[in-house]
């Protein structure tokens, strides 16, 4: 299995080499996300999005592993994969939305109270809200490159989380990291993100899905320099 360090520099490779492709996926669904942020109340948007906007994103996801098969990289691809993913994109916007709410309500209602004892109970529940983020950070990887119905794929997410709990937290973490830098600009959150982090995403699940690679690779290497 490769470091996460192998793999953000691979991704980024990608990523520089596909530059065009990125900003067109990315934007597909930027376009629709700030028309839901822009011009609807918050709770009409955040109703919306797990129906409008993860769909583009399962797309985005959908479009670079065609790639990865042997097509190119094509913007319309995220249609067609938005159209093929719909409902597993719609469950798991469904369940970060819920996220969402639980971490706003919470703080909302602590900001409320004002007491230690809410205070602990909003750090409590952030902490639960953010771990099962992290838990299912492999589920639409796992729906595309394994062919696994969304349910089956959110179990066995948290099962590579428990199993990779070090490589999972840092890869969701470095994926955190880059959306706070984007979004300080946001044209470059709406050009870049959602098409980086199909590759970045991609690249760390199939790491963890394919582990005996590396290996054959480390011995392919070995005996290559055994008869040099």
């Amino acid at each position: 299995m490769r470091s996460l360090n192998d793999v953000l520099k691979k991704s980024g490779s990608i990523i520089y080499n596909e530059m065009v492709h990125v900003a067109l996926t990315s934007a597909i669904g930027s376009a629709v996300l700030a028309f839901l942020v822009l011009y609807l109340p918050f709770y009409y948007a955040l109703l919306l999005l797990p129906l409008l906007y993860m769909p583009l994103v399962y797309g985005a996801l959908y479009a670079y592993h065609r790639k990865t098969l042997g097509e190119k990289l094509l913007a319309r691809n995220v249609f067609v994969g938005a159209a093929k993913g719909f409902f597993p994109a719609a469950v798991f916007g469904y369940l970060m939305a819920l996220l969402l709410f639980i971490l706003i309500s919470t703080w909302w209602y602590y900001h409320e109270q004002d007491s230690l004892l809410y205070l602990v109970v909003a750090l409590f529940q952030t902490y639960f809200a953010v771990a099962v983020l992290i838990s299912q950070f492999y589920t639409l990887q796992l729906v595309l490159q394994e062919n696994m119905g969304i349910f089956r794929a959110m179990g066995t997410s948290v099962k590579l989380f428990f199993r990779h709990p070090g490589y999972t937290t840092g890869a969701f973490f470095q994926a955190a990291v880059v959306l706070a830098a984007l979004l300080v600009t946001v044209v470059g959150f709406g050009l870049l993100y959602v098409g980086s982090f199909a590759i970045f995403q991609h690249e760390a699940a199939y790491n963890v899905l394919h582990p005996e690679e590396k290996k054959d690779e480390e011995e392919d290497s070995a005996e290559r320099q055994g008869k040099s």
